[in-house]
Order: structure tokens, then sequence, then C-alpha cells
């Protein structure tokens, strides 16, 4: 579980967030949110110990983020914007690098990797050096070295980026099949679509603070049974 209690930052004038709070459950995904600029990726990077808020605390699993920022990783697996590989490794490379680091050894660590190259359908470019890879071949590595350590707590930031049709349902049918097993996950799109297809539960950010949040079912019919996108553009039109 992740909790979030009236977390601020800012960044000289720019106030990006402004006392936020919100609770991610357990064996549920939750959607993060808003416009560019809203404060999500702020959010995130708190969350996941980049990032030190100025205000508030946050929590994974009850670990502080701040006072406890490698225990608190240890329970994350994060796909950051852009995934962010080492281009002179390889897929196969840089999901072990990751698993590393996490404390796996062999024969562990290679039995996962192959597990998640099979999963993710990365076997063409999994001896491929990484520099040169399409968004969506860096998105499914990147899900992959998320993935690698079988974390409890997800946070994923645009996954569906880059994926085409069958990789999209790909990651669908596997981010439900995670929050049977109880995973708690966050991810952050702008593809409504994909929103109506996973969460259960919303919060929606602009300018720095929550504008609604609920189960995807509290938010249609506080709003009048209107579609995702319509609950989206009224709640940051009327913060």
């Amino acid at each position: 579980m992740i909790d979030v209690d009236g977390i601020s930052k800012r960044f000289g004038h720019v106030e990006a967030l402004k006392g936020v709070s919100f609770t991610v459950r357990d064996g549920r995904i939750t959607g993060l949110l808003g416009p560019n600029g809203a404060g999500k990726s702020t959010c995130l990077r708190i969350l996941y110990t980049v990032l030190k808020p100025d205000t508030g605390t946050a929590r994974v699993d009850g670990i502080d983020v701040v006072e406890h920022p490698l225990r608190a990783r240890r329970s994350l697996g994060v796909l950051p914007h852009g995934a962010g590989l080492y281009p002179q490794l390889t897929s196969r490379e840089n999901i072990a690098y990751f698993g590393r680091l996490h404390g796996l050894k062999e024969p562990v660590l290679s039995e996962r990797v192959e597990q998640l190259i099979e999963r993710l359908e990365l076997q063409e470019i999994a001896d491929r050096r990484a520099k040169g890879f399409s968004q969506g071949e860096r998105t499914k590595v990147g899900l992959a070295r998320a993935l690698v350590h079988r974390p409890k707590n997800l946070l994923l930031d645009e996954p569906t980026s880059g994926l085409d049709v069958m990789a999209t349902l790909v990651l669908r049918n596997w981010l439900t099949e995670l929050k049977a097993r109880g995973q708690c996950i966050v991810i952050s799109s702008h593809i409504m679509q994909e929103v109506a297809a996973l969460c259960d539960d919303l919060v929606i950010v602009a300018h720095g603070q929550i504008v609604a949040q609920g189960t995807t079912e509290e938010l249609k019919e506080r709003f009048d049974n209107q579609s995702l996108e319509d609950i989206f553009v009224e709640s940051v039109a009327g913060r």
C-alpha cells in the first residue's frame, strides 16, 4: 500500500504540489491523471525517492520514503517516463543489471530475466544494445527491468507509450494478473481508453492539487455517468 499525506513541493517560484493526499490500495490499479505540468511526475519522483517533499510524508508499505529511501526502493518497481535505459547494454544486460542492484543472485537472476524476455516478447532484441531502440522497445525493456525483482508496488509512467496493439493487450492482461495477486499499482497515463480498461481508482491532479478522486464508479455517479474523458475535462476546468 502507498500512502501520500499532504505532500508539497516547490521549485523556485513554481509550486508543483500543494498538499496532495491519497492512498493506493493493494490489489487495485490507481490512475494518476492530469494535464501536462499538473504535478504528476513530481509526485511519482517523490514516491520513488528521486525528490524529497518540502512538507508532508509518503510511505510505501509503511516505510517513509524520505527517512528510509533504500528500504522503500526495494518494495518498488518503477517505469519512469522515457524508460532511461543504458544505451550500451543489451536488453538482457539492462534487465539483469537492475536485478543485481536488487540483490538477485544466480540462478534466480537468469531465470527471472528469461521469463520476462518471453513474457514481454523481447526475444528479437534480447541481445541488441538499447541504443537506437524504438519508444515501444524501450518501454518493454523498462517494464521488464521494473519487474525483475517482483516488487509489491509498481509506479508506471505512461506504460503503453509506443506500444502496438498486441503489446498493449499483453501488458494490460499482465497488469490485471498482478492486481489479482495483490499488487499495488499506480499508472500515470493520458490515454483514457487504457485508464478505463485498467483502473479501479482515479486521482486527478491540476495545478498541483487534487481536483477529483475516488473509484471509477464513484466518479461516474458524481458526474452523471459521463465518460472518463468528460470527467477529466470537467474536473480540471472546474478546479
